[in-house]
């Protein structure tokens, strides 16, 4: 059996940007249970810009794939945030080059004129947050899809 294609399934790759909460929430459930290795959060401070490079469960497809029969799948996506004043990592070493982290969600607790936090919100009680002038989080998907590894959707306990 081959890997899936956008093609096949008549739908591209998802490009989505949130600028308030709300738009957050939608980011947030499709990047809940992605994985990354550590070493591919990048902050680049004189840009003010942090990205990831998640390997997405495609969560916009179970219904389809369970239809069909066919094995669910991940995405390679970038997730990145723009207007980055302050990074901050907590419950993970990020020196550990061959840690796995596991998103869980994405909040924004607002501050004042437009600016906030951005928390990401990580398996095993660590977290990434995130001082932002203004909300701009963009999610780009930018590889095709490949069946998920495991075959099984992931499941919280």
């Amino acid at each position: 059996m081959t890997d899936a294609k956008f093609q096949d399934g008549g739908e591209g790759p998802l490009r989505l940007v949130a600028q308030d909460a709300e738009d957050l929430k939608v980011i947030s459930s499709l990047v809940q249970d992605a994985v990354l290795p550590v070493t591919e959060l990048k902050f680049d401070p004189k840009r003010r810009r942090f990205a990831l490079l998640l390997n997405r469960f495609r969560w916009e497809d179970r219904v389809e794939a369970e239809a069909v029969g066919r094995a669910y799948e991940r995405v390679r996506s970038v997730l990145v945030v723009d207007d980055v004043l302050k990074v901050q990592s907590f419950g993970f070493d990020r020196a550990d080059k061959d840690l796995v982290l596991s998103v869980l969600a994405l909040d924004f607790a607002p501050g004042a004129d437009g600016t906030g936090r951005l928390v990401l919100t990580l398996a095993g009680d660590g977290g990434i947050a995130l001082d932002v002038e203004a909300l701009e989080v963009r999610l780009d998907d930018v590889t095709r899809p490949y069946r998920a590894p495991s075959g099984k959707v992931p499941k919280h306990v």
